[in-house]
């Protein structure tokens, strides 16, 4: 299908000078991301962008409260399963099981021991 669209008028002239296959891992990225942005609610959604504003970027401008409810937000996202996704995707190596979920005895890897 990529070629067949790159071979026609206005795509070759577009493709001659794209990296097609750059803004292609740039969309898979993007949709991992959304995968894990799904596990949290909307409103959970709203709040950890309210918490990230609040702070700007600087966690003393939280309360301690506000510091673990951001912490408990970014935790349900599973930011370590992310990386390691993206990693194991673009990846042409395996990947270690340690970089996906952590120690052995890790919570993560516990957790996801459990889904299955």
């Amino acid at each position: 299908m990529l070629r067949f669209l790159i071979k026609r008028a206005p795509f070759k002239r577009f493709a001659k000078g794209f990296p097609i296959a750059r803004v292609l891992v740039a969309a898979e990225i993007a949709g991992m991301v959304w995968v894990h942005l799904a596990k949290l609610s909307g409103p959970q959604r709203r709040r950890t962008l309210a918490l990230l504003v609040k702070s700007r970027g600087r966690p003393s401008y939280l309360s301690d409260a506000e510091r673990a409810e951001l912490a408990a937000l970014v935790a349900a996202v599973e930011p370590r399963l992310l990386a390691g996704s993206v990693a194991r995707r673009l990846s042409p190596l395996p990947v270690p099981k340690r970089v996906l979920y952590g120690p052995r005895d890790a919570p993560a890897r516990k957790a996801a021991a459990e889904r299955r």
